[in-house]
């Protein structure tokens, strides 16, 4: 019998100090969908300045209009994926449950309609993409650290301290002094 791919889907991924000078460099990257033909994720942590009014052609509820467009990873820049919570199936494409992704700028719109201006909702233009085994290479190199998500973390922190922010919460003392390291490793 076969044994079952262990995909990371609805896992963080953090960049565990080796992607220096790199687009992942301290990114927090939510695992959306992993099997054997690749992964496909989401980065937490990169806000763009940009607004949604001022990203899209169309008129946007006024839910959204102030929200940030963050950068959701450097494949197709201009790919459009969301999250929001609500009550979903496991193959809502997030992972995880209570959490729904969404490409749709219609479905997206239509959502801010109806949504309260507390709605947990991020917008991202692209995304992370990782080619068959390329993401189990990384991980057998150590690029990366894994780290279960959830809800308050997706929404409840700060994205510019996320990365941080979870290395506190790891009870390795390598994780809480990567936490502290500077930017600028030559200032240590």
């Amino acid at each position: 019998m076969l044994k079952p791919f262990p995909s990371l889907a609805g896992m963080l991924l953090l960049d565990g100090g080796n992607l220096r000078r790199s687009y992942f460099d301290r990114t927090v990257v939510l695992i959306c969908s992993h099997d054997a033909s690749g992964a496909m994720g989401l980065v937490l942590n990169r806000p763009g300045p940009t607004p949604l009014d001022a990203a899209f052609d169309r008129k946007l509820p006024s839910a959204l209009r102030q929200r940030l467009l963050f950068s959701g990873g450097p494949v197709q820049p201009a790919a459009l994926s969301f999250l929001h919570t609500g009550e979903n199936e496991p193959a809502s494409g997030s992972g995880l449950k209570g959490l729904i992704l969404g490409h749709d700028l219609d479905a997206l719109i239509a959502l801010g309609k109806q949504a309260e201006t507390g709605l947990p909702l991020r917008v991202y233009a692209g995304y992370a993409g990782w080619s068959a085994g390329q993401l189990d290479d990384e991980l057998k190199r150590d690029a990366w650290l894994t780290h279960p998500a959830s809800l308050d973390l997706i929404f409840d922190v700060a994205p510019e301290t996320l990365w941080h922010h979870i290395l506190r919460l790891r009870n390795g003392w390598r994780d809480r002094l990567l936490a502290i390291a500077p930017d600028d490793h030559s200032l240590n």
